[in-house]
């Protein structure tokens, strides 16, 4: 069976290859083994050539098809980094400011409180520190049929932390970013990644919604892996309601483009695409995240900051600007050593994958000329290491005694809160269901009036497993709790 993981190399690389990348098919179909990995593509770039372009793997798993560097993949969150780019340029054309309020450029953004109204700048939504928590359910799980609604919710998302006192990951920030650019612009969100980028960097392959991606020749299609190592493939996720957190889907090829311009100060082919300074700003600290002190494995791995749509890290002694991106079925990594002169780009069509860090590292080892560390190895005995926690006893059973005390019909309904939306809950013979808007699950009852959400399909309902129906003074169904992004529950209000 593991020999149905391996798969030749698909080499589009200049005529002579690079000796530094020696030997690393034997190591990178090492790694497709290990992980049970579909497939993966790499490119790396100097200066302003590529110098190592491959594909292993498979982009179609049942069928054999192999990866290529021009195979098409999910960047995720990789995109984050051109949204905030529009910004640059917005503002070398004298559109916008930083420093002020975002809320000047966009009225319609309205935030949780006056304070947050007030003072929010683009600054801080770039840099992750408006101290709002990441919401991610609301997008996720109750995406809107529109970014104008999605952006509505934002209103009601309370802060977490004081403004810029911690950093705060969001995808919703650059959603708003987005609205921004659309706002200033008079131009949808992807024609101006078209415009400002896509063209001007001859990534030709490359969209920006996968009902685009789907239409492609060489698309990968998603994976991930099963419990017992199995390849699994997955229904593509259209995320386009959140585009400008993470929409984009590309090649190796056509993203070593966007980190050459990167490497050389803004520039493509002699033509300015970024601002130089806005390049350097962007990949230059912002934002402190928090990090411990380096482990005495790797003393030399260390740091851990954001700039503009960029991690910032130490890697063995060198200057590194990351970014991951991770949507379902598909693994991404960019990185830029902006004083090497070096880029990386590992694109893989596999969920939550290590791969794109691991291969990341070997890469990067070998281009830098530093000595080899065997990541794989390494990563492979740490997962061995952790011990599998133990089986906890099913807490989804029956509680002895509480058997549904009202006809399933009383729970049924439609119930609305206002920063997710509404779903139905609905009877079907003697059971009960939620029609949440990407799947049905259904509700078995655990007890009194508590049930748990169970999934029909592969879509994972993660913390949403529990749902407790709650009643009125009168003994009246009239509103659920479902564990959401908050500490809290999230109460949905039953319409009548």
């Amino acid at each position: 069976m593991a020999a149905l993981f391996i798969s030749q190399a698909h080499a589009q690389t200049p005529a002579k290859e690079d000796p530094r990348f020696a030997g690393l098919d034997k190591e990178f179909n090492a790694i497709l083994q290990t992980w049970h990995v579909a497939g993966f593509a790499v490119a790396v770039v100097e200066k302003d050539k590529v110098i190592y372009a491959k594909g292993f793997g498979y982009r179609d798993y049942e069928n054999k098809v192999p990866v290529s560097p021009n195979t098409l993949f999910a960047v995720g969150s990789n995109t984050k980094a051109f949204t905030a780019g529009l910004m640059g340029i917005l503002r070398e054309q004298g559109k916008l400011d930083f420093e002020q309020p975002v809320r000047t450029f966009l009225p319609e953004l309205v935030f949780a409180t006056n304070d947050l109204n007030e003072q929010v700048t683009l600054r801080d939504m770039m840099t992750h520190r408006t101290g709002i928590q990441r919401y991610d359910y609301s997008w996720l799980f109750f995406p809107p049929k529109n970014r104008d609604s999605l952006l509505y919710r934002i209103r009601y998302f309370k802060p977490h932390t004081p403004l810029r006192s911690r950093w705060e990951y969001n995808n919703f920030m650059y959603l708003a970013q987005g609205k921004v650019a659309e706002k200033l612009t008079g131009k949808s969100w992807e024609d101006n990644i078209r415009q400002y980028f896509f063209g001007p960097l001859k990534m030709t392959h490359s969209d920006l919604s996968v009902t685009d991606m789907v239409k492609q020749a060489d698309a990968a299609l998603p994976y991930s892996v099963a419990k017992d190592g199995s390849i699994k493939k997955l229904e593509y996720r259209n995320i386009d309601v959140i585009g400008p957190a993470g929409s984009i889907n590309s090649n190796v090829l056509d993203m070593a483009n966007w980190v050459k311009m990167w490497l050389n100060g803004g520039k493509y082919n002699g033509k300015t695409v970024l601002p130089e300074t806005y390049v350097h700003e962007a990949t230059g600290l912002q934002m402190a995240i928090w990090y411990s002190q380096p482990d005495k494995v790797h003393p030399d791995l260390h740091f851990n900051g954001y700039g503009l749509g960029w991690f910032l890290r130490s890697y063995r002694g060198h200057y590194q600007a990351e970014h991951g991106g991770n949507i379902d079925g598909f693994s991404a990594l960019t990185c830029l050593f902006p004083t090497d002169s070096i880029g990386i780009v590992v694109l893989s069509n596999q969920a939550g994958s290590i791969v794109p860090d691991i291969v990341h590292n070997i890469l990067a080892d070998r281009a830098l000329k530093l000595n080899k560390i065997d990541w794989n190895g390494e990563a492979d005995k740490a997962k061995d290491g952790q011990k599998p926690e133990p089986e906890k006893k099913k807490d989804t059973v029956i509680i002895k005694g509480t058997n549904v005390i009202r006809p399933l019909a009383e729970l049924a309904g439609t119930y609305y809160n206002k920063m997710y939306g509404s779903f139905e809950v609905f009877q079907k013979n003697d059971s009960l269901f939620a029609h949440l808007p990407l799947e049905t699950v259904q509700l078995k009852h655990r007890g009194y009036d508590i049930f748990d959400a169970t999934s029909v399909t592969d879509f994972t309902v993660g913390s949403m497993a529990v749902i407790h129906f709650l009643m009125d003074d009168n003994g009246d169904i009239n509103r659920l709790a479902i564990e959401l992004d908050d500490e809290e529950p999230a109460i949905f209000i039953k319409r009548k």
